[in-house]
C-alpha cells in the first residue's frame, strides 16, 4: 500500500509558510522544507526562513542544517527528504513537503534516479577550462543552444549545474527536463496530493517588493556582511541565491545599494514567474487561487477538504 505524501508549493512570497503550519496542525502532519536556500545556517533574512517561535510546535525538517560554504545537490535533498518522510510515517503522521524549489519537489514526485546518467569527467574538465578561458557566460550560452529551459532556470554563475545539464545532453541526446520527464511516474512509492498556491500577478509582485523592503529593514546587508566575514564568496552555491548575490555585489563595490535592492525585486519577480511555469508542467497539481477566498482560514479548510475528497476517490 502506498502512503500519502502531501505537497504544498507556490511562488516566492505567496504565503506558503502560514498556510503550511495550519495544514500541518489540522492534518496531523510535520513539514519537510523544499527550499534550496533555507537549508543553510546563518542565512535567515534573505531566505525568509521561518523562526522557531513561528512553527507553533509543528516539527520542521531540512531547515538550517548546512554550512553555507558547502554545496548541496538535489540527489542529497532527495536522500534526506526520504529519511524525513519515513521518520514522519513512523510517528503515524502525514509528511507535508512545503516550498518553492520545483526541482527538489520533482525529485520526490517523479522519483528521479540521479545515478542513471554516467559522468564524463573529460567533458566536464573541458567545460571548466572554457569557463576559465572565456567566462561562465560563454558556457551558459552553450546550454541555451541545446536546452533553453535549463538555460533560463540556471544563473550564469551556477557553473556546476550548467555543466551537468550539458553533460546530460551530451550523454543522452536529451535535455535535462526531457530526461527527467521520461522517468516512470508510476514508480513513485507515494500517493501524491499536490497543491500549488497562486494569486493575481500584480498583487503577488506587490508582496514580493514589500518582502524585499522588510528584509532590508531586518538587516539583510548585515547578514551578508557576516557571511562574507565567514569566508562566503560569490562563486559558492549559497551566495548565488537572489538577495545574497546582489548584496554581495554591493559590498564588493560593484553596484549601489539602491541598485542592489531593485535587482533583488526584479530577480524575485522573475523567479516567481519561472516557479509558476515549472509547477504548471505537472498535471497532478491542484491550483489554489488565493484571491477566491476571504481569508487564510478559508484557504486552509478548502485544501484540507480537497485532500480528504481525493483520498476517498483514490
Amino acid at each position: 500500500m502506498k502512503k500519502d505524501l502531501f505537497i504544498l508549493a507556490g511562488p516566492t512570497a505567496i504565503g506558503k509558510t502560514e498556510t503550511s503550519i495550519e495544514l500541518a496542525k489540522r492534518l496531523n502532519g510535520e513539514i519537510i522544507s523544499a527550499d534550496s536556500m533555507q537549508i543553510y545556517k546563518n542565512m535567515d533574512i534573505g531566505s525568509a526562513k521561518i523562526k522557531p517561535e513561528e512553527m507553533q510546535n509543528v516539527k520542521h525538517y531540512l531547515l538550517d542544517f548546512l554550512d553555507p560554504r558547502l554545496e548541496f545537490s538535489v540527489a542529497e535533498f532527495k536522500e534526506k527528504a526520504i529519511e524525513a518522510i519515513n521518520e514522519i510515517y513512523s510517528k503515524g503522521k502525514l509528511p507535508l513537503v512545503v516550498g518553492g524549489t520545483g526541482f527538489y519537489i520533482d525529485s520526490l514526485v517523479f522519483n528521479y534516479d540521479f545515478a542513471s546518467v554516467e559522468k564524463d569527467e573529460s567533458y566536464r574538465e573541458s567545460l571548466k577550462e572554457l569557463a576559465v578561458e572565456k567566462g561562465n557566460e560563454y558556457v551558459h550560452n552553450l546550454l541555451k543552444e541545446v536546452d533553453e529551459e535549463s538555460y533560463k532556470r540556471l544563473f550564469s554563475n551556477d557553473l556546476k549545474r550548467i555543466i551537468r545539464a550539458l553533460e546530460v545532453y551530451k550523454l543522452t541526446g536529451k535535455t535535462l527536463s526531457q530526461f527527467n520527464a521520461e522517468q516512470n511516474i508510476h514508480d513513485i512509492p507515494y500517493n501524491v496530493y499536490y497543491f500549488v498556491l497562486n494569486m493575481n500577478r500584480d498583487r503577488l509582485y506587490e508582496r514580493i517588493n514589500l518582502r524585499v523592503d522588510i528584509m532590508m529593514e531586518q538587516g539583510l546587508v548585515d547578514e551578508v556582511c557576516k557571511l562574507k566575514e565567514m569566508g562566503c564568496t560569490a562563486d559558492m552555491q549559497s551566495m548565488k541565491g537572489i538577495g545574497y548575490k546582489e548584496i554581495l555585489s554591493y559590498l564588493d563595490g560593484n553596484i549601489s545599494l539602491s541598485e542592489a535592492i531593485e535587482m533583488i525585486k526584479k530577480g524575485s519577480r522573475n523567479y516567481a514567474k519561472r516557479q509558476l511555469t515549472w509547477f504548471r508542467k505537472d498535471k497532478r497539481v491542484i491550483w489554489v487561487d488565493k484571491d477566491k477566498f476571504k481569508d487564510s482560514d478559508e484557504i486552509v479548510e478548502y485544501i484540507k477538504s480537497k485532500f480528504y475528497e481525493l483520498k476517498i476517490n483514490k
